[in-house]
């Protein structure tokens, strides 16, 4: 970071000669675009839901209403933020790190709360938790091979998980409650069967990378592994 604002590359945005310090003076301004920005309203909201869901006791009706407005506005920008990014090329480092830890604070946020709480029992938040995990993990173990693209069956885990969460949330009682119980036993099916089928896409991508790694070293004559 240079702290040299885009305006001094010529104000134009465009990447300013001097090669390393006008490409990180560009860099250093678009942080601070709608996307990025949205990412940081949904970390704001992490502290702020986990205040208002458990003020007097977290069994106020109308505190876990104003609980369930944070979160549902959480979700909300997590839509719209990586769509913006993507549309209009607003992708940054801080949005790549950022956007998944938002993801996951408000979601895990909940979870705790609620199993804390006595609204949801300890083993449905943590196979959530250690699924997020393992898959977050193992994103590294792969990373230099490829990315694993998101699949629906991961968009549906996110909104199921999403909806049901938000239900627990609201003081829901009669048909309601029943309901949310079997939208999060959806969620959590969901969550088991995506995170098997992301530790499979893993492992096939693992070894066609290292496949290739062999196969170059074979052909440049060096030692294989």
């Amino acid at each position: 970071m240079t702290g040299v604002p885009a305006s001094a590359a010529g104000g134009t945005g465009r990447p300013a000669p001097g090669g390393k310090l006008g490409a990180a003076a560009v860099n250093q301004a678009s942080l601070w675009n709608i996307a990025n920005i949205l990412t940081m309203i949904r970390l704001v909201l992490v502290p702020a839901f986990v205040v208002l869901l458990l003020q007097d006791g977290g069994y106020d009706p109308a505190w876990r209403a104003w609980a369930w407005a944070a979160f549902a506005v959480a979700m909300i920008t997590d839509i719209f933020d990586g769509h913006l990014a993507r549309t209009y090329n607003l992708v940054t480092d801080f949005g790549k790190i950022a956007d998944p830890i938002a993801d996951k604070a408000i979601m895990a946020a909940g979870l705790i709360c609620l199993s804390a709480l006595g609204d949801l029992p300890w083993w449905v938040t943590g196979v959530i938790l250690f699924r997020e995990l393992a898959i977050t993990l193992m994103r590294f173990w792969v990373i230099r091979h490829g990315v694993i693209p998101a699949s629906r069956g991961g968009k549906m885990k996110t909104l199921a998980q999403g909806t049901a969460v938000g239900m627990y949330v609201l003081a829901l009682t009669g048909p309601l409650a029943t309901l949310r119980f079997w939208v999060m036993t959806v969620a959590v099916v969901l969550t088991v069967v995506t995170g098997l089928d992301y530790v499979r896409q893993a492992v096939l991508l693992r070894r066609r990378g290292l496949a290739r790694e062999r196969a170059v070293a074979a052909a440049d004559g060096g030692p294989t592994r």
